[in-house]
């Protein structure tokens, strides 16, 4: 499946510079050479941004209709 601008993305690794875990859930923001790698938003489930990191096309994937949201929660910093 072919992953677009403004579609959701599930991380597939940890991103630990990021602070991000696999599972975690962002927004694809821009694609890097036709989708070898993608800027995702990561932001909490009441809106703050977390995190916009480059994601290489092998540490995500789409979200899927057999997905379901879970919540953790962030360390402090």
């Amino acid at each position: 499946m072919m992953i677009k601008e403004h579609d959701c993305v599930v991380l597939t690794a940890d991103l630990p510079a990021e602070k991000l875990e696999a599972g975690d859930v962002g927004t694809v923001v821009h694609l890097h050479n036709g989708g070898v790698a993608y800027e995702v938003e990561f932001i909490t489930l009441d809106g703050h941004t977390v995190a916009v990191a480059t994601v290489a096309r092998e540490q995500l994937r789409p979200v899927t209709r057999r997905d379901i949201s879970h919540v953790r929660e962030l360390q402090a910093v």
